[in-house]
């Protein structure tokens, strides 16, 4: 629970927090993806797979304001307390994934700046370096300098996201290029609905800091749908026109030369902050005893150090795990709070074998759904079905609970 002295937070902050959030290298690549689809139908995909996927978002923010507790805390309600231990240990990996995913592209987009501008390939030292930025975001902390200089940062994303839209789609007439082919519109869909997808781990560890749950909701929703959808329109029409989705092309395209990487790197560091961050926070549910900002900059460190070695063209793949194990789990968790409209965090459960079994048959319902390439992904059927599930067994499997008390307290 917080303090209600820290619920401070409105919707102009939540707006500029998610916007600056959906403005990253990673959203215009994945973005880029899409260009088999051609330009009209990756953008119906993009703007469908963003509606549904910020709307779970949202709700999974109105748990956090209601409750005020972090995200992996309020999967308790559902799983029990080793069940979050489980999310969070899962969630942890997911955090790091993204913080060394993000570093990694905004490296080889700066050094790709840097060679042009001077002749430097110095790949390494420009992931160490947006590293060590992220940590100096983190150690600011959420209040004073970082909030004042977030909404900063944001206002000049936003400049930039209007000049790269300019520099992608002078000539519209490339947009009307036929498709090339090679991917179904349900697998665009999937890359659409991901992304917003893996932030429902997340949000709640910010929007329980909000004065009210529409200020939360409103400002959380509106900022990642249009910066998100923006990003991915970007990346969707610069694969498109010039073949190539990297924003550094596109920046050097636009005579930006040094801004290009002052632009880089603080679009990386408004979104990995909150990756790092939140793997601090999810960690802490497991170990309450640990300072989340601590832990957060020792993940920043970690995921760095991954950033050296690994391998960007996984990129799809990643995206994939991380829907296969989120959907089904906020499935769950969602049916639970606002339909069975169980909302109560039980210390004494520390187990809800039914939930986790519900879950772990979303998970393979969820890679049986992309092996088929449905045309509505495979998020949407596995939430609906994993709700579904979850709630005609509910009432059967309450017992299914293994708790530190006698049953006789279910």
């Amino acid at each position: 629970m917080t303090n209600e002295n820290n619920n401070t937070l409105g919707f102009t902050h939540y707006l500029f927090l998610w916007f600056g959030a959906a403005v990253s290298i990673a959203e215009i690549l994945t973005g880029g993806l899409l260009a088999p689809l051609g330009f009209q139908s990756g953008v119906t995909a993009i703007v469908i797979g963003h509606v549904v996927g910020t709307v779970m978002m949202v709700l999974c923010g109105i748990i956090g304001t209601q409750e005020r507790i972090p995200a992996l805390v309020s999967t308790r309600i559902s799983f029990g307390a080793y069940g979050s231990y489980l999310f969070s240990i899962l969630n942890v990996l997911q955090l790091v994934g993204w913080t060394a995913v993000m570093i990694i592209s905004a490296a080889r987009s700066a050094n790709e700046i840097s060679k042009m501008l001077w002749g430097m390939d110095q790949m390494s030292l420009w992931s160490i370096g947006i590293g060590g930025l992220v940590l100096l975001w983190i150690a600011l902390g959420r209040e004073g300098g970082l909030k004042r200089l977030n909404m900063l940062a944001v206002f000049l994303l936003l400049g930039i996201t209007v000049i790269l839209s300019t520099v992608v789609f002078k000539d519209s007439s490339a947009l009307s290029v036929l498709p090339a082919g090679g991917m179904s519109f349900g697998e665009a869909l999937e890359l659409s609905v991901i992304m917003p997808l893996s932030w429902l781990p997340l949000i709640a560890d910010y929007t329980r800091f909000a004065k009210s749950k529409t200020s939360a909701a409103l400002g959380s929703g509106l900022g990642y749908f249009i910066g998100s959808c923006w990003m991915y329109i970007i990346g969707l029409g610069a694969a498109i026109v010039a073949g190539n989705p990297e924003p550094s092309a596109m920046m050097l395209a636009a005579n930006l030369g040094l801004s290009a990487l002052g632009i880089v790197v603080l679009a990386t560091v408004t979104t990995t902050f909150l990756d790092a961050y939140s793997a601090g926070v999810s960690f802490n549910n497991i170990f309450p005893e640990l300072n989340e900002k601590q832990v957060a900059l020792v993940m920043t460190i970690i995921g760095t150090v991954i950033a050296l070695w690994i391998n960007i063209e996984e990129y799809e793949s990643f995206l994939i795990a991380i829907g296969s194990v989120f959907a089904p789990l906020f499935a769950v968790l969602l049916t639970e709070y606002f339909i069975i409209k169980n909302r109560l965090v039980r210390p004494e459960v520390l187990i809800n074998w039914s939930a986790l079994v519900v879950w772990a048959l979303g998970v393979g319902m969820y890679y049986q759904f992309i092996k088929m390439e449905f045309i509505f992904g495979a998020t949407i059927p596995v939430m609906l079905i994993t709700a579904l599930l979850y709630k005609i067994i509910w009432g059967y499997t309450k017992q299914w609970k293994y708790c530190k008390k006698s049953p006789m307290a279910l």
